[in-house]
C-alpha cells in the first residue's frame, strides 16, 4: 500500500517522499495518510538518511487537499477521527529527527498547505498555489492549519486566509513568509536537492538537536529556551562529530560526519 500511494526514493543521504495520486491531484484520504505515516517511520529509522523531501506526483499539484469524496459521508465522530489522524501524521512530519523540506509543485490547498506547513520549510515552484479553502465547503482546517499558519505568518494574515478561503500565489506566500524560496517549476527539485545536500553535509546530530530546539523553544520564555540551548550545546560538545568538525577546520579539510 505504501509503495503505491506514497513512494519513497532513497538517494542517501537524501530521501524523497512522493504523494502518489496524480489523477486525484494527490488528495489525502485515510489510506494515503496511513501510508505516509508508515513511510515516515521507515525514514526516521534509517540512519543513512539525513534530509527528507516531500512532494506530490505530477506537475499540477503538491496535494490539492483532503479527499472530499471520503469526507462528504463522514459522521461527526468520523470527521473528528479523520482530523485527528491527519494531525498525528503531520505531527510525525514535524517531529521527524531529520530536516524535512516541502517541494511544492502546483496546488497546495487545504490539507496540502497543512502538510507543507508541517515541514521545516517550503520551496515552491512559480505555479504553486496555496490556500485553506475549507470554509467554502462548510468546514474548517482540520490538520493543524488553524495552529501552524498563525505561528508562521501571524494571526491577522492567517485569519484572513482561513476566513476567506482564498488562494494565493507562490509569490504572495513568499512575501508573507510562508515560503522560503520560489523557483521556476523545472528547477524546483534541483533547488531543493541542492539545499538538502548542503544540510546533509553538516553534523547530523547538531542539525537534529537544533531542529528540536527551534520547535520546542518557540513557545517558551526566552530564558527557558536559552537554558535548553546551553544544555544541548553541551551534548553536541560530547560527540565524535564535534571533534571531527573542529579537527577538520583546523586541518583545513572538509569534515566527514558519522552521526556519532
Amino acid at each position: 500500500m505504501s509503495e503505491e500511494l506514497v513512494m519513497l526514493e532513497k538517494e542517501a543521504p537524501l530521501a524523497l517522499i512522493t504523494i502518489n495520486r496524480p489523477k486525484a491531484l494527490n488528495a489525502l484520504n485515510s489510506k494515503v495518510l496511513k501510508a505516509l505515516s508508515e513511510t515516515l517511520d521507515r525514514v526516521n529509522d534509517d540512519e543513512e538518511i539525513r534530509v527528507v523531501v516531500i512532494t506530490g506526483a505530477g506537475e499540477k499539484a503538491f496535494v490539492a487537499g483532503a479527499d472530499i469524496a471520503e469526507m462528504s459521508e463522514m459522521t461527526p465522530l468520523e470527521g473528528a477521527n479523520f482530523s485527528r489522524l491527519g494531525q498525528l501524521v503531520f505531527k510525525k512530519v514535524e517531529e521527524l529527527k531529520k530536516p524535512v523540506i516541502a517541494a511544492v509543485n502546483g496546488f497546495a490547498l487545504g490539507g496540502g498547505s497543512e502538510l507543507a506547513l508541517a515541514c521545516d520549510f517550503i520551496y515552491a515552484s512559480e505555479n504553486a498555489k496555496f490556500g485553506l479553502p475549507e470554509v467554502t465547503l462548510g468546514i474548517m482546517p482540520g490538520f493543524g492549519g488553524t495552529q501552524r499558519l498563525p505561528r508562521l505568518i501571524g494571526k491577522g494574515r492567517a485569519k484572513e486566509l482561513i476566513f476567506t478561503g482564498k488562494m494565493i500565489s507562490a509569490k504572495e506566500a513568499l512575501e508573507m513568509g510562508m515560503v522560503n524560496r520560489v523557483v521556476p517549476q523545472e528547477q524546483l527539485m534541483d533547488a531543493v536537492k541542492e539545499v538538502a545536500s548542503g544540510i546533509a553535509k553538516n553534523g547530523p546530530i547538531a542539525v537534529s538537536i537544533a531542529k528540536g530546539l527551534v520547535d520546542v523553544g518557540y513557545d517558551l520564555p526566552l530564558d527557558d529556551g536559552c537554558l535548553m540551548e546551553s544544555k544541548s550545546f553541551g551534548v553536541c560538545a560530547s560527540t565524535e562529530d564535534k571533534r571531527e568538525g573542529m579537527k577538520a577546520f583546523l586541518e583545513k579539510r572538509k569534515p566527514v560526519f558519522k552521526g556519532r
